[in-house]
């Protein structure tokens, strides 16, 4: 798969003599292809649309581009079916650790407050929404047809799910990002950068601060904190709709690995992910029934 990966980036009309191609480590989606050319380097994101995920390239495409407008993502150099080439950022790939720091924390929630109030500006075109209540439900049903080993654990997310979305209430809209993991986000030493649209779209903002959150182990005095950064108001009057969208984020991570498992090619341990998220979920969960 990375050779004939590496061969389609060569041979992309966007570059004069590119050299130095090689893999880059983390896309658990797509393959991500490092090229060298006229002395600059480039990303190219190789992947179709994934019916499964709800991923369709066009949607990316344009979220990419509009977030390229807005200064907060890499700029678009080339697109063609299946293949995205962005210009790469010479940067520090940031992990769990690094979204942790106090630091970065307060520079990541400036970073998504400033996508989600300015990036609808730059669209031209309609895009999706992502709407993790019906993301979610849908994974279970595909799950559920196509007889996944995890078959004994719908039921009960399924009723966690009704009993969720009850409490998370009335919601406003942004254009979200949607998959706050910390390896989409980078840093320069100047500025932060947002990468991988692929789920991008509208959503409520409590979805990618409880995603922040949850894929990243922050501590309940950084939720709260993150809350009242981003809102500029008191974090009580959140805590519980973003509680249980915290939870509905991490079932949707949950649910996302269980699918992989069945249909992903990328050479990745989803057995394993899928763990680790019941294991972050059940967490939450318990969390969430204390409050």
């Amino acid at each position: 798969m990375i050779d004939k990966a590496i061969a389609k980036a060569k041979a992309l009309p966007c570059f004069k003599n590119p050299t130095g191609l090689k893999p880059l480590s983390g896309g658990i989606t797509n393959v991500n292809i490092c090229v060298t050319d006229d002395n600059k380097k480039y990303v190219v994101r190789i992947g179709k649309d994934i019916p499964e995920h709800g991923v369709m390239r066009w949607n990316e495409l344009a979220l990419s581009k509009a977030a390229q407008s807005l200064g907060v993502s890499p700029a678009v150099v080339h697109y063609e079916p299946g293949i995205l080439v962005l210009e790469f950022i010479d940067s520090q790939t940031f992990e769990e650790a690094d979204v942790r720091k106090s630091k970065n924390l307060m520079r990541i929630i400036s970073l998504v407050a400033k996508t989600h109030r300015g990036i609808g500006q730059y669209l031209n075109t309609p895009i999706l929404t992502f709407w993790p209540f019906q993301v979610n439900q849908s994974y279970m049903s595909r799950l559920e047809t196509d007889g996944s080993t995890h078959m004994s654990k719908l039921a009960d997310l399924k009723r966690q799910l009704e009993l969720l979305q009850d409490a998370t209430g009335q919601v406003d809209l942004v254009i979200g990002h949607n998959d706050l993991l910390a390896a989409n986000i980078l840093d320069d030493g100047d500025q932060l950068w947002l990468i991988d649209w692929e789920y991008g779209g509208f959503n409520t903002p409590l979805f990618d601060l409880a995603g922040l959150a949850g894929n990243n182990g922050l501590s309940i005095l950084q939720e709260q904190q993150m809350l009242e950064q981003y809102f500029d108001r008191s974090w009580e009057i959140y805590w519980r709709p973003y509680q249980a969208m915290k939870c509905i984020s991490l079932m949707r991570e949950t649910l996302w690995s269980m699918v992989s498992e069945i249909y992903s090619e990328i050479e990745f341990d989803y057995g394993a992910y899928t763990s680790e998220n019941l294991s972050r979920l059940s967490s939450a969960i318990v969390e969430f029934q204390q409050i």
